[in-house]
């Protein structure tokens, strides 16, 4: 699997690479090609990297793995953003591209890799241990309240009366009927008896119609299965799938014990190689130094100057260059600092006129350079440099060098390989070892140069005093650009802040769900409206893809974080009961993180005044970068952003977060795994500047499509114990509840399955009209609402782009258009012109 994987990458890598110096391209849809292209053949070698990372044991292998997948992440994130930057639309559509792959939609779905939670499984533990033990010390904890019916003493008889005559009854019944079948038998026993021949076609006729009936039957359901008509019934895992999750566990076990005997062993082979070769190492350096000194002397006549650490020492000089070569560089850096003093004095008399002249030229070149700017810019797209492909490279590069053709025949068990160890350990002792050998070599040259030749030793003493002038003038600059915050809990440690925010209910348990559980289906229309100029509503499964690409993936990966587009805040918007919540408690789930809540509601009446509200944020941001990854959200996200604050809510002061958030977001760095995740179901009733410049990602979420419903219908009722039979018409109910969310469709399924009626399912199978009732107390999402959100996401800053560009490109048409017809107007107005001069003539 790695190795194809590995070959994946590398056809991708040619293929990506000439794309940097190709020309612009004009052709906006050949470029989203492209791009889209590139995506899910990232995708597909991240499936199967992720697979190989959680399952192979070796650990050097695994850290190659880690290094390539890492980079593998990290451009699709990139590739992402530039598909967004290009349609102005954070939703996508990959038919056509699908097909030629030979892909289903299921390949789309964005893999999360399960070592994000699984090698911190420890800390989270420990978490979950602190979490709960605070709750239960400041009597938080949550208890499940049962509904407890009371009842008088005489109802209670009764009821008690009519079970037991009901019990006797039956018994009776029962009886009588043993009764009369023993009469029966007795009557038939005394009548004639049957031909043999008659009796054996008789039981053949029952046995044979019996046979039948059953084999018709499940011909019948096989076929329906089959057409999809009804859901196949969940079997229980074969003997094969029950060991292949053993294996799997195992092997994590022995990845762990590898891991543990790598660590040792680094550790061990190091203090070995500084033992062992530690001496002939510091002699073979020391060598090589002396003979560089005398080949310098012999090139160029004098000894050469030593590199100071900040240049890199003695590792500069052999940088597969020749001793003539650094002398030469030596001599060109001595050469440029005369000049910059020389230049000092003249550049004061000559300012002047440069300045002059600079301006003349500024002001002839800048209307050229106006031009060539809007020309560049006319030509087309360009990919933009990536922050990922350097370390993807390397990885394959690795992968290539070392462990492509290694003969492994020896190394059955996958331990780790101890030659590679020494020469990792030799280098990095080499290097610890060097600093010491650069300055003893130091002070040799300098006695070397104060025996042969003295009259160096002024020159150095005056380079020594302008270094350190140097120093200080930095040290100086340094002060003024260095600002630090003040650490309002300087005096507190982590645990005492985190506990605290326990208590006050701004760190919550996250629940247990993970992003496969927000089911939704993909949309097999998008492509098709888009070509038809409408623009469509997007599906559950791209909402899935989004909160894996912006959320999960930066969250749970450093590197990824870092160096991929940095994303500080994260809007999810839409109807009531679409999953908002869900998803953001799927999103900790996903990557472990904590989740703070910094809603309206739970800010209400705590931390009064801006101090308070400052000591507060400071709290929260400083325990969120300390235990991250963190999320923080803020439910109700509208109204933090309110155009005007109803009455009942303006003792809640819901305004409070307004002007200290924007600051916060700032102060995360791109070294920060934490992400702020707003939700709103009505984002219309705030101020759409200051709301969009906070959340800049903005998710709209919208009510299931029919796919989407049909299959909620079928993955809830099978969670609920629904025995899924003919009757149930899934499709029906699918279509009814167009405009239902899936809060709705669970409630209603809720209401219906409780304990009493799945026990009646054997005897009175589910029907799809029972479910009517309970869906028709609910208010569904109306046109209106719905047209809402689209005009109010229209409004945003990547609404708005999208407008504009889609304006372009019809007057882009219509210009089009408008020359062909002008054109031949043209063309019989001049021959009208020249036939009047005729006729005058």
């Amino acid at each position: 699997m790695w190795d194809a994987a590995q070959g994946a990458l590398e056809d991708l890598l040619e293929d990506e690479y000439p794309t940097m110096q190709l020309r612009p391209q004009k052709d906006r849809l050949q470029v989203f090609q492209t791009l889209a292209t590139f995506y899910l053949r990232y995708l597909k070698i991240f499936r199967a990297l992720e697979e190989v990372y959680d399952q192979i044991v070796h650990p050097q292998k695994r850290r190659v793995v880690h290094q390539v997948l890492e980079g593998v992440m990290g451009r699709l994130v990139e590739l992402k953003n530039e598909m967004v930057e290009l349609e102005y639309s954070e939703f996508h559509y990959f038919d056509d591209i699908l097909q030629d792959f030979k892909m289903t939609p299921e390949d789309l779905e964005v893999p999360i890799p399960r070592y994000f939670v699984r090698e911190k499984m420890r800390a989270l533990k420990e978490r979950e241990k602190m979490l709960a033990h605070i709750l239960a010390k400041g009597g938080c904890q949550e208890h499940k309240t049962v509904p407890v019916q009371f009842m008088s003493l005489e109802r209670a008889v009764w009821l008690l009366q009519v079970s037991e005559r009901a019990r006797q009854g039956r018994l009776r019944a029962h009886f009588m009927k043993t009764i009369r079948q023993e009469e029966q038998r007795r009557l038939q026993g005394n009548s004639s008896m049957q031909d043999p021949n008659q009796a054996a076609t008789c039981i053949q006729k029952v046995w044979r119609g019996y046979r039948d009936r059953r084999r018709v039957n499940k011909e019948c359901l096989e076929e329906m299965i089959f057409l999809g008509m009804i859901p196949a019934q969940q079997m229980t895992p074969s003997p094969a799938q029950l060991h292949a999750q053993q294996v799997e566990s195992r092997r994590h076990c022995v990845q762990e014990e590898h891991e543990a005997e790598y660590q040792k062993a680094l550790v061990n082979i190091k203090e070995s190689v500084r033992s062992v070769d530690g001496p002939d190492i510091k002699e073979s350096l020391q060598e090589q130094i002396r003979q560089w000194f005398l080949e310098c002397r012999d090139a160029t006549g004098k000894f050469p100057d030593f590199p100071s650490p900040e240049d890199g020492g003695s590792a500069s000089i052999f940088a597969q260059k020749t001793p003539e070569q650094v002398a030469a560089e030596f001599a060109a850096k001595e050469e440029e600092r005369e000049k910059k003093k020389k230049s000092k004095g003249e550049k004061d008399k000559k300012g002047n006129d440069r300045k002059e002249k600079k301006k003349e030229k500024k002001g002839k070149m800048k209307g050229k350079k106006g031009k060539g700017d809007t020309e560049e810019e006319e030509k087309g797209w360009k990919m933009t440099p990536s922050n990922f492909l350097p370390t993807v490279v390397e990885g394959a590069k690795l992968y290539k060098e070392v462990w492509h053709n290694r003969d492994e025949k020896q190394n059955f068990l996958q331990h780790f390989d101890a030659q590679l160890v020494r020469e990792e350990k030799r280098l990095e002792v080499e290097e610890e070892l060097r600093v010491q050998v650069d300055e003893l070599m130091r002070q040799e040259l300098k006695n070397l140069k104060l025996v042969v030749d003295r009259d160096k030793g002024k020159k150095k003493k005056k380079v020594k005093k302008s270094s350190k002038k140097k120093k200080k003038k930095g040290r100086k600059t340094g002060k003024k650009k260095k600002k630090k915050e003040k650490d309002l809990t300087a005096d507190r440690t982590i645990e005492s802040l985190y506990e605290e925010l326990v208590m006050e209910g701004f760190i919550i348990r996250p629940k247990n769900i993970k992003l496969t559980d927000y089911i939704g289906e993909y949309s097999y229309l998008g492509t098709t409206l888009r070509q038809a100029d409408i623009e469509p509503m997007p599906s559950l499964s791209d909402v899935r893809q989004l909160i894996a690409l912006y959320g999960v993936l930066p969250l749970g990966s450093q590197c990824v974080h870092e160096r991929g587009p940095l994303i500080r805040a994260l809007l999810l918007t839409g109807p009531a009961g679409v999953g908002k919540k869900m998803l953001v408690h799927a999103l900790c789930t996903e990557t472990g993180a904590n989740l703070f809540d910094l809603s309206p509601a739970t800010l209400a009446g705590k931390y009064p005044g801006k101090s308070g509200l400052q000591y507060l944020l400071h709290m929260v941001f400083k325990v969120a970068r300390q235990l991250q990854p963190s999320v923080i959200w803020i439910g109700d996200a509208e109204k933090t952003f309110y155009k005007k604050v109803p009455k009942l809510e303006k003792e809640m002061e819901p305004k409070r977060l307004k002007k200290s958030l924007p600051k916060v977001l700032k102060s995360i760095k791109p070294e920060d795994r934490v992400l702020v995740v707003g939700t709103t179901r009505r984002p219309f009733d705030a101020d759409i500047k200051p709301f969009c410049k906070v959340y800049k990602k903005i998710i709209l979420i919208p009510r299931p499509d029919y796919a989407s419903r049909f299959t909620l219908w079928k993955e809830l009722l099978q969670a609920g114990g629904a025995q899924l039979g003919p009757k149930l018409d899934l499709s029906s109910l699918a279509k009814v509840t167009d405009g239902y969310t899936q809060g709705h469709i669970l409630q209603a399924i809720q209401t219906v399955l409780n304990s009493h009626r799945l026990n009646q399912q054997t005897k009175r199978p589910l029907t799809a009209v029972e479910f009517i009732p309970p869906l028709a107390r609910q208010d569904p999402v109306y046109k209106e609402e719905e047209e809402a959100f689209k005009a109010w996401y229209s409004r945003t800053p990547l609404g708005k782009k999208r407008a504009r560009a889609a304006k372009a490109s019809e007057e882009e048409e219509d210009h089009k258009k408008g020359k062909t017809k002008g054109g031949k107007s043209q063309k019989k107005e001049k021959k009208g012109k020249t036939k009047k001069r005729k006729k005058k003539k």
